[in-house]
């Protein structure tokens, strides 16, 4: 993971945790919040791997039973070591190949977020989060007013929170800060769409985002 799109994955994080009075927030405030939210991030990974360690666990339990009631072991003398036995491919196995594959899942999440804990303590990581939040904050309503015009049919106050922001972060970089390639910018805040939004909201980022770049940069 690059520590830019660590740092953005960070400011959308921190975004959802701002309130509408963003005057009031300085550097270190900002600094803070991104600690918190790293905290936050740790703490729900443990809990997601804890939950997925529960599941094999239970799996593993499971197969145990199925092999020592199976008829094959239920014959054989008390005192003997069960005989391996063959398990059917059905719908109740299916289901536990699902959970394996959840369980999987939340593990690569967990690797991706002690990595993104990782990068959060390197300085320019936390450098450009800041200066995403400062350049939002001093520009905010006419950021806003941008996703309004092109946001067609959609009062901006009605939009997915998560939509908004991921929207907030991409224009702030595209039109204020102006630090890196559009289509870095864009490409990224299409994966934060993916990652954390509706099936619908990365085409719907991606238009906008890409009108913006037509007219405004």
């Amino acid at each position: 993971m690059q520590a830019r799109r660590a740092s953005r994955e960070l400011a959308l994080i921190l975004f959802s945790q701002l309130d509408k009075n963003l005057d009031k927030y300085k550097n270190e405030d900002f600094t803070q919040i991104v600690l918190k939210s790293v905290r936050t991030l740790i703490s729900n990974s443990y809990d997601e791997v804890s939950m997925s360690v529960s599941d094999l666990t239970n799996i593993k339990n499971q197969i145990i039973e199925f092999e020592n009631n199976h008829e094959d072991n239920l014959s054989r003398p008390i005192d003997s070591e069960n005989i391996p036995v063959q398990i059917p491919l059905t719908s109740d196995l299916e289901g536990k190949i699902d959970i394996l594959l959840n369980v999987a899942e939340k593990t690569l999440s967990a690797l991706d977020v002690a990595e993104l804990c990782t990068l959060a303590n390197k300085e320019d990581v936390r450098e450009y989060i800041i200066k995403i939040c400062f350049e939002y904050q001093k520009n905010k309503e006419e950021i806003d007013k941008i996703i309004s015009e092109f946001a067609f049919g959609w009062d901006i106050d009605r939009l997915f929170k998560i939509d908004k922001d991921i929207l907030r972060i991409a224009i702030t970089e595209l039109a204020f800060v102006k630090d890196a390639p559009h289509k870095v910018v864009i490409d990224e805040a299409l994966e934060l769409a993916k990652k954390y939004s509706t099936d619908d909201s990365p085409s719907f980022i991606n238009g906008i985002l890409a009108r913006v770049v037509e007219k405004y940069v």
